[in-house]
C-alpha cells in the first residue's frame, strides 16, 4: 500500500492515477474540501484528513508499504511544509515503512533566508537522511502542469507577463516525468538513499517560454516584462497590511530571482537510473494543450 500526501495536486493526483493504471493499491490523503471524486473512481482508498493534526497522520500511515510525500505548504509552510513532514518521517520510523519519498525543490540547498518553504524543504531533508529510514528525495524545478493556464490566457490574448530577467534559465520538468519517477523510487535499487535533482531536458532561458507558447498556437507574443523591483513594491506595500503575505510572497520571489536547472550531467543521471527519457515542455504542453 501506497500513502501519497496532496494527492489532489497537480503531481499527487498524477501519482495515484499512475498507481491505479498499473493496478497498486493507494490511499490518497486529502482534505474535504478537494475534489478527489475521480481518484475514488480510479479505485484509490480515499483518507481525508489534515496533515496538520498527528492523530490523521497515524491513521493514514497504518498499513502503509511506502509514502510518497508530494503536499504544498499553501501559506503555511511550517505546518505543512515542514512539521507535517516530520511527522510522516517519526510516523513511517514506527510502521516500519519500506520507503519514503520526499518531493523537495530544486536549490534547496542554497540557503535561501527569504522562502519560508525552501528553509522547511532543507530542514525535512536533513531529518530525513538522519532518520534510518530508506527514503528518495527528488528536487524538481517548475512543473510543467503550472504553465497550463498561462498558455491558456496566451491561446486566448497573445499575452504573456514576464517578472525579472529574461535571461534567468530554467529546466521545467513534465509533471508526469516526475510523477512516474517518484513511484519508481521504491522499487528502484539505484535510487534508494539518493538525492536528485530533477528537471526537463532543456535548458530555457525564461524568454524562451512565450516563444514555445507562440509556435504552439501560432501567434506572435506580446510580452510584458516588469523588472523585479515593481514585484518587490508591491510586496512591500502589501506588507504594511499584511505582514504573514509578504513573507509567504518570499518564496515567490525566490523563484523570480533565481535560476533553476539542471546539468545535463544530472539529466543523464535521472534518466540512467530511471530508464526514461525526459518530456521536453513543448511536448508536454502540446499533449495538454494543441488542437
Amino acid at each position: 500500500m501506497f500513502l501519497v500526501t496532496g494527492a489532489t495536486g497537480s503531481l499527487g493526483r498524477r501519482i495515484v492515477e499512475q498507481l491505479r493504471k498499473q493496478d497498486m493499491p493507494v490511499r490518497a490523503f486529502v482534505r474535504l474540501t478537494s475534489n478527489y471524486d475521480n481518484l475514488e473512481d480510479r479505485g484509490a482508498e480515499i483518507f481525508i484528513g489534515d496533515l496538520r493534526e498527528e492523530r490523521d497522520i497515524i491513521k493514514a500511515c497504518q498499513g502503509v508499504k511506502y509514502i510518497i510525500s508530494s503536499h504544498g505548504s499553501g501559506s503555511d509552510a511550517q505546518a505543512l511544509d515542514y512539521r507535517a513532514n516530520i511527522e510522516l518521517i517519526d510516523r513511517a520510523k514506527e510502521d516500519r515503512v519500506e520507503h519514503f519519498v520526499f518531493i523537495s525543490v530544486l536549490g534547496v540547498d542554497r540557503a535561501y533566508q527569504d522562502s519560508p518553504t525552501f528553509k522547511a524543504k532543507r530542514e525535512v531533508e536533513k531529518y530525513l537522511i538522519k532518520s534510518g529510514l530508506n527514503y528518495t528525495i527528488l528536487r524538481p524545478s517548475g512543473f510543467a502542469n503550472n504553465l497550463i493556464p498561462l498558455a491558456e490566457r496566451f491561446r486566448d490574448t497573445g499575452l504573456y507577463l514576464l517578472i525579472g530577467d529574461a535571461q534567468n534559465r530554467s529546466s521545467i520538468v513534465s509533471t508526469d516525468d516526475l510523477a512516474t519517477m517518484a513511484i519508481a523510487s521504491v522499487s528502484t535499487e539505484a535510487a534508494k538513499n539518493q538525492v536528485f535533482a530533477v528537471g526537463g531536458p532543456n535548458i530555457l532561458k525564461r524568454e524562451d517560454i512565450p516563444r514555445i507558447f507562440s509556435r504552439l498556437f501560432k501567434r506572435e507574443p506580446i510580452i510584458i516584462n516588469p523588472p523585479l523591483m515593481v514585484f518587490d513594491g508591491v510586496r512591500s506595500t502589501l506588507g504594511l497590511f499584511n505582514p504573514q503575505l509578504q513573507k509567504s510572497l518570499g518564496t515567490l520571489r525566490t523563484l523570480l530571482a533565481n535560476e533553476f536547472f539542471c546539468t545535463p550531467e544530472e539529466i543523464a543521471r535521472l534518466e540512467s537510473t530511471f530508464n526514461l527519457k525526459m518530456e521536453p515542455l513543448e511536448s508536454f504542453l502540446q499533449r495538454y494543450l494543441a488542437s
